[in-house]
């Protein structure tokens, strides 16, 4: 009941709805990326309490690539008690060009003055670059929103500030040996009956009629279908969020390529920087991956880890 209901994202970019706070400087909180694919690879185990601990391990990791993203804007929210309310945006005027297919600008835009003393958090609006990769047919920017983070509000104005018209990496967010958390939206796999989507018991094979429903709607009273029967819909296409996913690694395909012979299978070729993503993630390939700082992290960051071989075979018999 957790994911209840259980109906289709309302959009294929995910939506963080709380951040964590964090100590230390003004920083991003979060960056935005497209899965690759997945592969294999040797690393020293860093894990202290695992019985394999400080020996070579071999484990599944995902390849999700990270182009860097353009700050466009900075928008700044105010506080009553009714939540979060937008106090109003400061645009990059040079960035006008690219934000005319994303969203409503006008060529005579004025920024709108902000009364500062009722700011109580800022995020800057980020393109996500879909020209820099090989693998997306889509080349119109879309357009999301980051966290700022860290510091006092005045030094996150200034680093908002400081950021705008600039394009931003992924290592000014994370880097190697750090968890994050995982945000997508799942594989969608349409309509699909009672057993697929809630994993129900199949009936003896003697029942009337089928075998791939459920024995009954509830009890005669209350006298309504209530929403805890489980009963057939859309499964999938659906934002999930997995916590505490460790980075491993940070690259570059100039100087350590990733790309496997062939390709990755529905993806292609890794162009931009990439990381690799202890274990798996939701989504299929191409999906948008969006990472946030992670908000219950129970065990420590470690400072690197020791990848001694990360499989490039082809996964497609090239």
């Amino acid at each position: 009941m957790g994911y209840y209901p259980r109906k289709r994202a309302r959009s294929i970019i995910p939506h963080i709805r709380s951040w964590p706070e964090i100590d230390g400087k003004p920083k991003l909180q979060g960056f935005v990326g497209f899965k690759a694919g997945t592969t294999h690879a040797l690393f020293v185990d860093y894990r202290k309490n695992s019985t394999t601990a400080g020996s070579e391990v071999s484990s599944s990791v995902t390849v999700v690539e990270v182009p860097p993203m353009k700050v466009v804007g900075v928008r700044y929210y105010g506080l009553n008690p009714y939540g979060e309310y937008s106090l109003g945006e400061i645009l990059d005027k040079n960035s006008l060009n690219e934000l005319k297919g994303v969203m409503p600008v006008s060529k005579e835009y004025k920024a709108k003055e902000i009364n500062f003393n009722e700011v109580s958090n800022v995020n800057v609006l980020v393109l996500i670059q879909n020209k820099k990769l090989k693998a997306i047919s889509k080349k119109v920017p879309d357009l999301t929103e980051i966290r700022v983070g860290g510091g006092t509000l005045k030094e996150r104005i200034e680093y908002a500030n400081s950021l705008l018209g600039k394009e931003v990496t992924f290592d000014e967010f994370s880097k190697p040996g750090k968890f994050v958390d995982v945000i997508a939206v799942t594989k969608g796999k349409g309509f699909q009956g009672h057993i697929k989507r809630w994993g129900v018991k199949l009936l003896p094979y003697k029942n009337r009629k089928h075998r791939r429903m459920i024995g009954t709607l509830g009890p005669w009273h209350p006298d309504w279908v209530r929403n805890t029967v489980p009963q057939a819909g859309q499964t999938g296409f659906h934002q999930r969020t997995e916590f505490n996913k460790r980075i491993l690694f940070y690259g570059n395909p100039t100087e350590k390529s990733i790309t496997p012979n062939g390709g990755f299978v529905n993806y292609g070729e890794v162009v931009n920087n990439y990381i690799l993503i202890h274990g798996s993630i939701p989504g299929p390939v191409k999906r948008i991956i969006k990472f946030r700082d992670p908000i219950r992290q129970t065990s420590k960051d470690v400072d690197a880890i020791k990848l001694t071989y990360v499989s490039t075979e082809s996964k497609q018999g090239v």
